[in-house]
């Protein structure tokens, strides 16, 4: 059993990186495409540092699968934006956040990495499920979310 997991997942974006990287790094930005803002109506959100880049700060908290934590950028290139992220219900767990842009032409391929330590709890509990099955299909819906909000006239 892995001490640390890997999802990842990636979409090609009719735009080049100039326009994607604003959705990724002002975090305000998110409820516009990230997948987990409609899983509860009355979420709760603050915002801290910057309005974009690195320092900016997002967290939530919210009943059910929503549950609460808090995500800081911490780096920030014309390719990729770096995340700590910290979950602090349902369930605790710190990992990090990666997406890469690779320009082809007029399009981009924008990977969504998230990785993480697995403790001996989630390493026995991934017996029965995975973080893969658990966090892809999110990721895939964000994805197509976030193409649709860059790719929209």
């Amino acid at each position: 059993m892995a001490k640390e997991f890997r999802v990842s997942r990636s979409v090609e974006i009719a735009a080049p990186p100039d326009r994607i990287l604003p959705l990724l790094t002002d975090l305000h930005e998110w409820r516009g495409w990230s997948p987990w803002e409609d899983l509860d109506p009355n979420m709760e959100r603050t915002y801290q540092g910057p309005a974009r880049g690195v320092g900016a700060i997002y967290g939530w908290r919210g009943n059910g699968k929503a549950g609460s934590g808090r995500m800081e950028i911490l780096e920030v290139s014309d390719t990729h934006v770096g995340i700590d992220l910290l979950f602090q219900s349902p369930m605790q767990a710190h990992n990090r956040i990666d997406f890469t842009l690779v320009p082809h032409g007029d399009r981009t391929q924008v990977e969504w990495l998230m990785t993480g330590p697995q403790n001996l709890v989630m390493r026995l509990m991934s017996r029965f499920w995975s973080t893969e099955k658990m966090v892809a299909p999110d990721f895939e819906r964000g994805l197509q979310q976030l193409r649709r909000a860059v790719e929209a006239p």
